[in-house]
């Protein structure tokens, strides 16, 4: 047993001892003196043992007014008011303290699992479900929504509670008049009317604003208690709502950041094909179908987007070779073959300042005319030693290139260069990347001829 708790036992025994004695002697000092030193050795306790020094000095007072002996007087009777009514004060205060000791735990606890969620989502909607897991957890209100609008109509897009039979559900105004939230947050007026009157018999809204005041949605909080929601309470729903909001501004600046990378990555694969295709269209269409055959290949959206941005890029290094060598009409002579060559490693030379391309991005640039049989350039690599994005990516590009003409043949047909795909698997590309590519291109055959 601790040091301390023994030395509480000792005080707790000896003090109801003394209170016993003062009871027999009808000495009302010592009762309140032995009362007070009860309340002192049952400070920071729990359940019916909180009420142990007001229920015994009651009782050793109405015991010493009943045994016969000295009768109390008035001032001994008011003394007796004055300590039981101090040892009701301490325990109420102590219920509070207790409770709001209880709330800070639950809130922090609550707080510490919901940032690992936060944390871990890689969306605004897993970002918003995360949120109002965290405000469920908080028990601050049973029935919660997060409203925000989509495509131009507020939606429910998280809820908890009487809110949950309400989920994606758009809402529109009762007057079908056409109002903005940050005017007169009708949005809240009409989701609250959604729930029976017993449900929402308190409520609190509480808006949610990203970077720059950018308003982002409102929290909507409900229960069917008529306490209202008090001071602390809209501290911490205030307080969860900005950290939401921070969260959510967050991704949008990233969303907004890797869109304009996407844009700008876009519009160079367009002015680079300009210089090396007079026809166009070649890179929308080996980005478009490289996207395609990653996804049927099960690929993560990063590994997608990897893809695509190196599709955009994999003709960067031919900004550095001569007219003379890329326009050329007829074949190549062994110099030139050499000075085209270069274009995989220029190309990748010149993205080493871009920090935000992941490396399977500059791995497609550098290694997408690499051979499944190590005959390929620039570094001769064989088999699975050639990184997925480059050899998923060099078998669409030779089929664009079969297919469309260029100055130095015709275009072949379509179905001449998917023999030709098929023939070249283990050689020239991986076998399983043409499997798939194969059933890709058959699954679009038969759904242009069920058009």
């Amino acid at each position: 047993m601790p040091r301390s708790t023994m030395w509480s036992h000792l005080v707790l025994i000896g003090a109801t001892a003394l209170l016993l004695y003062a009871t027999w002697q009808h000495h009302a000092a010592l009762m309140i003196g032995a009362a007070l030193l009860l309340a002192a050795a049952t400070v920071g306790a729990t359940g019916l043992r909180r009420l142990l020094p007001l229920t015994a000095f009651a009782l050793a007072f109405v015991a010493a007014l009943l045994l016969p002996g000295p009768r109390l007087g008035v001032l001994d009777l008011l003394a007796a008011l004055l300590v039981l009514a101090g040892l009701g004060f301490r325990i109420l205060q102590e219920q509070i303290t207790a409770r709001q000791l209880a709330w800070q735990r639950n809130t922090i606890a609550a707080l510490q699992a919901g940032s690992e969620r936060l944390a871990d989502a890689r969306d605004a909607d897993a970002i918003i479900r995360a949120g109002i897991g965290i405000l469920d957890k908080l028990q601050v209100a049973p029935n919660l929504a997060f409203v925000a609008y989509r495509h131009g109509t507020p939606h429910i897009l998280a809820a908890k509670g009487a809110f949950e039979a309400f989920l994606e559900r758009p809402i529109h105004p009762s007057d079908n008049n056409s109002r903005s939230v940050q005017a007169d947050h009708w949005v809240a007026e009409e989701a609250l009317a959604l729930l029976k009157k017993p449900q929402r018999r308190r409520f609190h809204v509480a808006p949610v604003y990203g970077r720059a005041s950018n308003h982002l949605g409102v929290l909507i909080l409900t229960r069917s208690e008529s306490d209202p929601f008090d001071e602390h309470e809209k501290s911490v729903v205030a307080s969860f709502a900005r950290l939401l909001g921070a969260q959510l501004g967050q991704w949008h600046a990233i969303r907004d950041l890797r869109d304009a990378n996407d844009l700008t990555l876009r519009s160079l694969g367009a002015a680079l094909e300009h210089r090396d295709d007079d026809t166009g269209g070649h890179t929308t269409r080996v980005v478009t179908m490289s996207v395609r055959l990653a996804r049927r290949l099960g690929w993560d959206e990063d590994q997608v987007k990897a893809l695509r941005w190196g599709a955009y890029l994999h003709d960067l290094g031919k900004l550095a070779i001569p007219d003379s060598v890329l326009h050329k009409q007829g074949a190549l002579d062994p110099g030139e073959r050499r000075v085209i060559q270069t274009h995989t490693t220029i190309g990748y030379d010149m993205l080493q300042d871009l920090h935000f391309l992941p490396a399977e991005t500059l791995d497609l640039v550098r290694y997408h005319h690499e051979r499944w049989d190590g005959t390929g350039y620039p570094s001769g690599l064989r088999g699975q030693n050639i990184p997925d994005t480059a050899r998923l990516f060099t078998i669409v590009d030779v089929f664009d290139a079969l297919t469309n003409a260029r100055p130095y043949k015709p275009a072949w047909t379509r179905d001449r260069a998917v023999s030709e795909i098929r023939m070249q698997a283990g050689r020239q590309f991986d076998p399983q990347y043409v499997e798939a590519f194969l059933r890709m291109m058959a699954e679009h055959d038969e759904a242009h001829l069920v058009v």
